[in-house]
């Protein structure tokens, strides 16, 4: 399959940034490297996620120094899901590349995923064979991860993918019309549907700095995606309260029949205890699912803007209509 025409190739890249101070220089010479042999109207599209460091000052200087390069300032920090989010729905390409600023899938790759979309695709999504300097824990976490989310959801969403890949146009503007709050991209975008097809890569370590997803914000995005997808955790609240009634009935027989009986019983501390804090335990949990999906109800109900974007900079050429 050849090189799509530079004339009429329109090409938008999205890269969400924070504390990417030092990196963003290779970025930004990769990507124009690559953009530059494959159309003649493309933009780079550089969201500063109310860095603390002297990100948007480097957005700023590119941005100023190359035409293709826009700069989108948010207000604070808002998180990677909707900061990606402020730039997809600023970008204008017919076809939209999205990759995290800190160079660990490769940019290189896009030729190969324009051609799988000249086959048809709408959208290419990356999946990684290997993740280079990541530790055992997280590797294994993100494999059960996966393997929870697809037992739990409807859709299948692939695994050992992250928000690497190439959209169309048709399809972004699909993604764009779903507006609730709490964002999955990854799982939102497998929602849609198109013809959805994986391009293989080695995933490399860091080009510069450090890793802005501990635990705790995995773990976020981990109920985020949970809750945005299935309703699963309902259903097991249920049954969980259901099981725990049964033995608590069953118990209770066993005491009554044993007292019919003669036998002994002893109604000691610990195990009416035991009983008590079970009981309630399992409870909270009900009540802390029931929670999850309320707290969404709640926030959806206020028909929040998702960010709020500060400041504009730069503007690549037009797209052109086709």
């Amino acid at each position: 399959m050849s090189t799509p025409d530079p004339a009429s190739c329109y090409l938008s890249v999205v890269a969400p940034c924070y504390n990417e101070e030092g990196g963003l220089a290779e970025l930004h010479r990769r990507l124009d490297a690559v953009c530059r042999e494959l159309c003649k109207s493309y933009e780079i599209v550089l969201v500063n996620d109310g860095s603390s460091d002297a990100t948007w000052e480097k957005i700023q200087e590119l941005s100023a120094n190359n035409p293709s390069v826009v700069g989108i300032n948010l207000s604070r920090n808002h998180g990677h899901q909707l900061a990606l989010s402020a730039g997809l729905s600023l970008c204008r390409g017919e076809r939209i590349l999205i990759i995290d600023a800190d160079l660990q899938d490769p940019p290189e790759l896009l030729p190969e995923m324009l051609k799988l979309m000249d086959a048809g695709a709408d959208v290419v999504y990356g999946q990684r064979l290997s993740r280079q300097g990541e530790t055992w824990f997280k590797l294994a976490t993100a494999r059960w991860f996966y393997k929870l989310l697809n037992y739990l959801s409807d859709i299948d969403i692939p695994s050992n993918t992250g928000d690497f890949r190439l959209m169309s146009r048709r399809a972004l503007d699909a993604l764009l019309a779903m507006p609730e709050q709490s964002r999955f991209i990854r799982g939102m975008v497998s929602w849609l549907g198109f013809k959805q097809v994986p391009i293989h890569y080695n995933r490399l370590e860091r080009f510069a700095g450090q890793t802005h997803y501990p635990f705790v914000k995995m773990f976020k995005l981990a109920v985020d995606a949970i809750t945005s997808f299935s309703v699963k955790p309902l259903r097991l609240a249920t049954y969980l309260g259901l099981g725990v009634g049964t033995l608590t009935a069953l118990y209770a027989l066993y005491a009554f029949g044993s007292w019919l009986l003669g036998g002994k019983v002893v109604p000691g501390w610990m195990s009416l205890m035991l009983v008590v804090l079970f009981i309630a335990s399992v409870q909270f949990v009900i009540m802390g699912v029931l929670g999850e999906y309320i707290g969404r109800i709640y926030i959806e109900s206020k028909h929040r803007p998702l960010f709020v974007i500060r400041e504009v900079l730069g503007a690549a050429l037009p797209p052109e209509k086709k």
